[in-house]
């Protein structure tokens, strides 16, 4: 029998991932095993102000935040996802936390290697059709470039 004793669990704010996170959390205690919570921040788009071409004068677009403010602010939530998740299923457990920067499933396939994982567990947002297509699949990238097994949890609407 396949034993794990490192489980990272790829989380955010969704019901999918929070539907993962207990099921890996529910396996470190079946095995025993340490998990690492990993929760990655993407980019966010702020746009530069727009100038007007009559006065030459930059418009106010409505954004009044900087980058550095909003990447704070982004901080702060990842770190509320990641204890709150601790604190409803990681009673009992060693549990390691990261917070990375970019591509989701390039981030979870970094930390997995960082945290020398056995197992990934993600969940999947059952994305179909032109919608995948669009927004591709976090967890497809992170089945096919892992190094190790990924346990990727489905959601159904009605649990």
């Amino acid at each position: 029998m396949t034993t794990f004793k490192k489980i990272l669990i790829g989380i955010d704010d969704s019901k999918f991932a929070k539907h993962a996170a207990k099921t890996g959390f529910d396996l470190a205690k079946q095995f025993g095993a340490a998990v690492g919570l990993v929760h990655i921040i993407e980019a966010t788009y702020i746009p530069s102000p727009v100038t007007d071409t009559t006065i030459g004068m930059p418009l106010e677009t409505g954004v009044n935040m900087v980058g550095i403010e909003m990447l704070d602010i982004q901080n702060h939530i990842s770190d509320d996802i990641i204890e709150n998740t601790i604190k409803t299923y990681g009673e009992g457990l060693e549990v390691t936390h990261f917070t990375d920067y970019g591509s989701t499933a390039d981030g979870i396939i970094s930390c997995s290697k960082e945290f020398k994982a056995d197992l990934i567990v993600i969940g999947t947002h059952s994305r179909t059709g032109l919608d995948r297509l669009f927004m591709g699949s976090v967890a497809e990238h992170v089945v096919r470039h892992a190094e190790m097994p990924v346990l990727v949890v489905p959601f159904k609407e009605n649990e």
